[in-house]
């Protein structure tokens, strides 16, 4: 099976930032925000194997633009794969709560 390079952009980086500082600083749980963070990159990092296994994404921002989805936890994980360059690229990782 054909590995896929996986690039972050920078608004990503910003994001997975972004929530460890919520999670450490204003949760005041860095051990979570730690946790959390190497979750996030583990499930981002999976996209090098079978990085088509995301939906395609439907609704709200990226909608209907050949953008997939990946969830983990109460986080959307927004790509975009160029199967020519076998490349996987990480637009930005949204904070998207249960309604349940």
């Amino acid at each position: 099976m054909d590995k896929y390079l996986v690039k972050l952009y920078p608004r990503a980086y910003r994001d997975l930032d972004g929530i460890y500082t919520y999670i450490a600083d204003t949760l005041l749980e860095p051990t979570t925000a730690s946790k959390m963070i190497d979750e996030l990159e583990n499930t981002i990092f999976s996209l090098e194997t079978l990085p088509e296994r995301g939906a395609i994404r439907c609704i709200g921002a990226y909608a209907n633009r050949g953008y997939r989805q990946l969830f983990h936890k109460n986080y959307t994980i927004i790509y975009r794969v160029l199967k020519e360059k076998k490349e996987v690229y990480i637009i930005t990782v949204r904070y998207t709560p249960s309604n349940l």
